[in-house]
C-alpha cells in the first residue's frame, strides 16, 4: 500500500500564537480523542505541518497550540464529495430497501464543508425534517481512475468523521421532491457535511475495517454500529466510483450512514431541533461536534 502522507494525523487550527490558520499533528497522550481534550479546557499542541494543502503537508520540529480547532480540510481543498446512500445493513433493513448491487450515489458540494464545533445553519426550508446521519468519509490522496480493488487503498490518503445533514421531505416527498427520490438538493445546504477532528492516514487505519461509529443527539445515543456492518467497503467504493470517471486528488467519500436515524426512529420520526447538537464518533478518528442552527 502506497503512502500518500507526510504524517499520521492531521488537524486545521487556528493558532494560539499568532492567529494564522495552519495545519499540525496533534501531540497527545490520547492518540485520537482530541474533542474530549477540548471539553476538559486542555492546552493543545501540535507538530506544524508545512505544505499548501493538507496532502502536501510535512512534519516540522516546530510546536504550536491550537485556538481553534478548524475542519482538516478547507473547502477550496475539495473538488467534490461523493456520498454513498443504503450502505450499512442496518440502515437498509429500517429504511425497508433490498440490498443493492451495487453503491447508490449522489453528490454534495464543496460549500457544504463545515467544522467541527461550528453551527450548522439550517434554512427555513429544510427545518421540517432535518436529520443526521454519521459517517466514515474517505478522502483520496491522488488522482484515481480505473483503479482496482486490489490497488484501491494506495489512492486513499486517509479517513476523518462526516455529518451528512439531510432534509427528509426535500429528499424524498414526492410534493418537494418529484416522483423520483432526490438527494442532492436536500442534503446540499451550506455548511451541511461537517468534518472532524482530524484525518488520520492508513498508514494507521488500513481499509477502516472493524471501526465503532456512534451518533448522539443531545447526549442520547441513536446510531451504534461498525464499520463492519458496511455493504461496499472501502475498497469497493474506491473502485466503484473510479469507474469511467475520475476521483481527484482531494476528494471525498462519504460512505453511508448506520441504522438510527432520526427519520427511522419508532413509534415516529425524532427530527433535530433548533440548538440540537449531534456527536458522531468514530474510533481510532475522534469525535466530531455540532449544533443545529435555525435560521
Amino acid at each position: 500500500m502506497a503512502q500518500l502522507t507526510h504524517w499520521d494525523r492531521l488537524v486545521r487550527y487556528v493558532s494560539a500564537k499568532d492567529g494564522h490558520v495552519r495545519y499540525g499533528e496533534p501531540i497527545l497522550d490520547d492518540t485520537y480523542n482530541i474533542d474530549q481534550q477540548i471539553e476538559a479546557g486542555a492546552v493543545l499542541k501540535v507538530r506544524v505541518l508545512e505544505g499548501s494543502s493538507a496532502l502536501t503537508a510535512m512534519r516540522t520540529d516546530e510546536e504550536d497550540e491550537i485556538q481553534q480547532l478548524l475542519s482538516p480540510l478547507a473547502p477550496a481543498e475539495v473538488p467534490i464529495v461523493r456520498c454513498t446512500g443504503l450502505n450499512y445493513r442496518s440502515h437498509i433493513a429500517e429504511s425497508g430497501f433490498d440490498y443493492p448491487q451495487y453503491p447508490t450515489l449522489f453528490i454534495k458540494p464543496n460549500q457544504t464543508i463545515a467544522n467541527t464545533r461550528e453551527p450548522i445553519p439550517i434554512p427555513k426550508l429544510a427545518q421540517a425534517r432535518c436529520d443526521y446521519e454519521g459517517e466514515l468519509t474517505i478522502l483520496i490522496g491522488k488522482d484515481a481512475k480505473n483503479v482496482s480493488e486490489a490497488v484501491a487503498l494506495d489512492y486513499v490518503a486517509g479517513y476523518v468523521v462526516g455529518n451528512d445533514v439531510s432534509c427528509r421531505d426535500w429528499q424524498l416527498d414526492k410534493a418537494k421532491a418529484g416522483m423520483i427520490q432526490q438527494w442532492c438538493f436536500s442534503k446540499s445546504f451550506d455548511k451541511y457535511a461537517p468534518l472532524g477532528p482530524a484525518i488520520v492516514s492508513t498508514k494507521v487505519l488500513g481499509d477502516a475495517t472493524g471501526l465503532r461509529i456512534r451518533t448522539y443527539v443531545n447526549g442520547e445515543l441513536r446510531q451504534d454500529s461498525n464499520t463492519s456492518d458496511l455493504l461496499f467497503g472501502v475498497k469497493k467504493l474506491v473502485s466503484f466510483l473510479s469507474t469511467g470517471q475520475t476521483l481527484e486528488a482531494g476528494s471525498l467519500i462519504m460512505s453511508g450512514t448506520p441504522g438510527g436515524v432520526g427519520a427511522a426512529m419508532k413509534p415516529k420520526p425524532q427530527f433535530l431541533a433548533n440548538g440540537d447538537e449531534v456527536v458522531v464518533e468514530i474510533e481510532g478518528i475522534g469525535t466530531l461536534r455540532n449544533m443545529m442552527q435555525f435560521e
